[in-house]
C-alpha cells in the first residue's frame, strides 16, 4: 500500500507554506502525485438564491477579488513544489467553498493534507469547521497541520491513539505508508478495561502483530486515566516526543453542523503536533 494521488488545500494564510511543505515531502518520499487546490470561497448553489443575481456588478467585484486570491494562492504553491523537487505535481481553482472543492476532490486522493482551524485567522474561503467535514464527509485520511509551532519532522515518531474501533481502524490502515517509513510507531491504549471484549486478554498484543507484519516496528503502552483522553493523549505525545498522532474521527454532521466527540473535539482544538484522523 503506498500514496499515489495526495492533495493539499492552499490558500493565503500564514501555514500554507507549511501545509505545502510537508505535503511535497511525503509525495517525494511516496514517489506521488501532488495536487495544490485553492478555493474561490463562492458556494456552487449561490446563484440558486432567487435574491441574488449574476449580473450584479458588486458581486462580479467580490467573485473578483476571491478568484484573484485563489490565484495568489496557487502562484506560491507553483513556487513552493518547484523549490521543493516535486517532479509530478498539478494545480486547480476549485469554484466552491473549502468543505465542498477539497472534499469533493478528496474523494479521488489518497491523503488530503489541510490545516486546523485557526479563529484568529478567518479567512472567506473556509468556514470553522473545514477540518471536521474533511474528516468526517470524504471518505479519506486528512493529515491537519496546527496553526502554531514548528515541525522538522512529520510521522517518524508517530503516536497512534488505538481503541480498537471501526475509525480507530480504519485511521490506522490509512495510515501505513507513514508508519512503513518511522523509526518507531507508539500505539497508545487508553482505560482498556472499559471495552474488554474489544482488546482482549493482552491489550494491544493484536494491533502490535498486525503492524509487525507490515514490518513496522512498534512498542505499546497502556494507560489509565480519569481526565480527558484527548488532554491524555496530548500530554503522551509530548512526553513520548511523538511528531504526529493517528487516531479515528468519531462524530456526525446535521448538514453542516458537526457534533463531534469528546477525544475528537479536543484534539481539533487543542493539537500541539500534525494529526492524521480518519472517520
Amino acid at each position: 500500500m503506498s500514496y499515489k494521488t495526495i492533495l493539499v488545500h492552499v490558500d493565503e494564510s500564514s501555514r500554507s507554506e507549511l501545509r505545502v511543505k510537508i505535503a511535497a515531502e511525503i509525495a517525494n518520499r511516496e514517489d506521488a502525485h501532488l495536487i495544490g487546490t485553492a478555493v474561490t470561497g463562492v458556494s456552487r448553489f449561490i446563484y440558486q438564491d432567487g435574491n441574488i443575481s449574476a449580473s450584479d456588478p458588486n458581486l462580479g467585484i467580490h467573485l473578483k477579488f476571491l478568484r484573484e486570491r485563489a490565484e495568489k494562492a496557487i502562484a506560491g504553491f507553483k513556487q513552493s513544489v518547484a523549490e521543493l523537487g516535486v517532479s509530478s505535481y498539478e494545480s486547480m481553482i476549485a469554484n466552491d467553498e473549502a468543505g465542498g472543492g477539497i472534499g469533493l476532490q478528496a474523494r479521488y486522493s489518497d491523503l488530503v493534507v489541510v490545516g486546523q482551524t485557526n479563529r484568529d485567522e478567518p479567512s472567506p474561503s473556509v468556514l470553522p469547521d473545514f477540518p471536521e467535514y474533511l474528516v468526517m464527509n470524504s471518505g479519506r485520511p486528512a493529515l491537519i497541520i496546527p496553526y502554531a509551532g514548528d515541525f522538522t519532522t512529520v510521522a517518524k515518531r508517530p503516536l497512534i491513539s488505538w481503541d480498537a474501533s471501526r475509525e480507530s481502524t480504519r485511521a490506522v490502515t490509512d495510515a501505513i505508508p507513514l508508519l512503513k517509513q518511522a523509526d518507531l510507531v507508539q500505539v497508545a491504549i487508553f482505560n482498556p478495561t472499559a471495552l474488554p471484549d474489544a482488546h482482549g486478554e493482552q491489550p494491544g498484543a493484536d494491533i502490535a502483530l498486525f503492524l509487525a507484519r507490515h514490518g513496522i516496528k512498534v512498542e505499546v503502552s497502556v494507560h489509565k486515566t480519569s481526565t480527558d483522553i484527548g488532554n491524555a493523549l496530548l500530554s503522551l505525545s509530548h512526553d513520548l516526543d511523538s511528531d504526529m498522532i493517528v487516531m479515528g474521527g468519531y462524530g456526525h454532521s446535521r448538514f453542516r453542523e458537526m457534533i463531534m466527540g469528546g477525544v475528537t473535539r479536543t484534539i481539533l482544538e487543542s493539537m500541539t503536533i500534525p494529526v492524521l484522523m480518519s472517520h
